[in-house]
């Protein structure tokens, strides 16, 4: 019988997804057309965490050399093209730079950043990459004290 069919399958589907389909399918690349930066970021001992889509998110920052001196905030972030607007508690208000799977901030931030920090410390600079797009690793960061940086809690 399966001689006489034409091979078209007879489910309507139109085949097999092609090998990249399938990878953004299952997880394994990252759609190109998934614009949501959402996910934990890092690099040596600094962190970083978004949580949302649609442009608005809830933000955490960790800048952490050791031995109390460290950096941490937590607020919420507006997307606009390239931009990252971050809105930090204390009043620490700035822009941060998209670059691919890159979020950099500004090597001058306003002073009241500085609230943040303790001894010597600074988030001027601070430059992370995409580690996971998963919200529960995102979810899970804290500071040097325990605080969760990206929780429901943020406002």
């Amino acid at each position: 019988m399966a001689g006489c069919s034409d091979g078209a399958p007879r489910d309507g589907s139109a085949g097999p997804p092609d090998l990249e389909t399938a990878a953004i399918e299952r997880g394994l690349v990252r759609d190109p057309d998934d614009a949501s930066l959402a996910g934990l970021y890092a690099r040596d001992t600094d962190r970083l965490c978004l949580i949302g889509d649609g442009g608005t998110y809830r933000i955490g920052a960790l800048v952490d050399y050791g031995q109390g001196m460290d950096c941490s905030g937590r607020g919420t972030a507006t997307r606009a093209d390239t931009v990252l607007r971050i809105e930090l508690e204390k009043g620490c208000a700035f822009d941060a730079t998209i670059a691919d799977e890159r979020i950099v901030f500004p090597a001058r931030l306003p002073a009241t950043c500085k609230a943040l920090c303790r001894s010597r410390a600074s988030l001027g600079a601070l430059t992370v990459d995409r580690m996971s797009g998963v919200d529960a690793e995102a979810l899970a960061l804290r500071d040097p004290r325990g605080r969760m940086l990206c929780d429901d809690d943020v406002g």
